[in-house]
């Protein structure tokens, strides 16, 4: 298969387009991957349930759960990329992280549990992995949970976990072998964040906003059929997951619409008596996001053909992810730079431009230089696992 124009593709995009218009709850007007308020979780499970109910989520899942013979291989990323684009709110929670591990390496029983309260959106799903000490070298994470008769007992803390407040559930990663080797010694859980023992405290950002909380886990008493996967295997188990997320991370939909906010920006900031678009290093700026960002496409969507043919390797995911979200950082920042001293007004702010939505989008631009992986980890991923050189 190569990557092109298609006529399935583009019936998805108008199908997605035609929902979005019609059910979809408003997007966060800010940048980025926030956490909705908690007045919203009503109408946001109600929209992923019909997400997966009009299957434009959850394809690739076996049939039997849910998913489609004959799916698109793209079908997904075409679904958020169109979400993104027309700024429609996209499934709450980490279900769909959480479903592939489940699909993967989980029980029947789990399979059965819970697949179908993903799909309706009865359960939202949160990602504990980091740690305050173990982010970027998720390896070294130190939550430790101890096997005690039918159960495992855990005891630690976890940190930027995004939609904590509300979850349901966590997929989390716990040590249950100490002495193993670093990769080792991990093991997956299902863990009902009602659970005796689980806190969750919010994080209040420099954006002002608290998308991201500490988990702290007191004792927390896991049923041992909630393991997912085999005992000591979880890191196995996570890297679906995790590919995942950098994958979609690098897609970079929504560098697009900062384009054109950058070039309307531009066209409304004075600069010398004149607009600051009219100037030469301007548009020489503005010409050089929109290479970057058409390249960051074409990137992104070489990895997804080498994907579909079965060439692709370790550098793709992460190498996309970089890419976005460094090309991100600096278009955002020179948005900045355009407004000169008004740069430093904020939302609320009468003389603000774009209602704030830059100072936002600035500051909220380096989370995703974090998320996913940071870029120097995963700089050195590349040149470990894709080029072989020396640690």
């Amino acid at each position: 298969m190569h990557l092109g124009q298609d006529t399935e593709l583009d019936a998805l995009r108008a199908r997605v387009r035609d929902l979005a218009a019609r059910y979809a709850p408003p997007r966060n007007k800010h940048t980025g991957v926030r956490a909705p308020e908690a007045h919203e979780i009503p109408a946001l499970r109600k929209w992923t349930g019909l997400l997966f109910e009009e299957q434009l989520l959850g394809v690739h899942w076996p049939v039997s759960y849910g998913g489609l013979p004959d799916a698109h291989p793209l079908h997904e990323s075409v679904v958020t990329d169109e979400l993104i684009r027309v700024g429609a709110a996209g499934p709450v929670g980490g279900g769909l992280l959480a479903a592939a591990a489940v699909i993967a390496s989980g029980t029947d029983e789990q399979k059965d549990y819970f697949l179908p309260r993903i799909r309706t959106g009865e359960h939202i799903w949160c990602q504990l992995f980091s740690e305050p000490d173990a982010g970027s070298d998720l390896a070294g994470l130190r939550t430790r949970a101890t096997r005690d008769g039918d159960d495992f007992v855990v005891d630690g803390q976890k940190v930027w976990t995004t939609n904590g407040q509300h979850a349901d559930f966590g997929y989390l990663l716990a040590r249950t072998d100490p002495d193993a080797p670093k990769h080792a010694g991990i093991t997956a859980f299902a863990l009902a964040m009602d659970t005796p023992g689980v806190s969750v405290r919010p994080l209040r950002e420099i954006t002002g906003t608290a998308d991201f909380n500490e988990v702290f886990l007191d004792a927390v008493r896991i049923p041992a059929g909630q393991v997912i996967g085999a005992v000591n295997a979880g890191w196995a188990v996570t890297t679906t997951s995790l590919a995942h997320e950098r994958s979609s991370a690098g897609a970079g939909a929504s560098l697009f619409g900062a384009l054109d906010r950058l070039a309307a920006l531009a066209g409304a900031v004075p600069r010398g008596g004149r607009r600051a678009i009219d100037h030469d290093d301007v548009r020489q700026a503005l010409g050089g996001f929109v290479a970057d960002v058409h390249v960051n496409a074409l990137v992104s969507a070489l990895g997804d053909s080498r994907s579909l043919h079965g060439t692709g390797d370790a550098a793709d995911a992460p190498i996309s992810k970089i890419l976005f979200s460094e090309i991100n950082l600096a278009l955002h920042e020179y948005g900045m730079q355009l407004q000169g001293h008004d740069g430093v007004r904020i939302e609320g702010d009468a003389q603000v431009y774009d209602e704030g939505w830059w100072q936002d989008a600035f500051m909220y631009g380096r989370a995703f230089t974090i998320a996913g992986g940071t870029n120097e980890v995963l700089r050195n991923l590349i040149a470990e696992r894709a080029l072989g050189l020396p640690r």
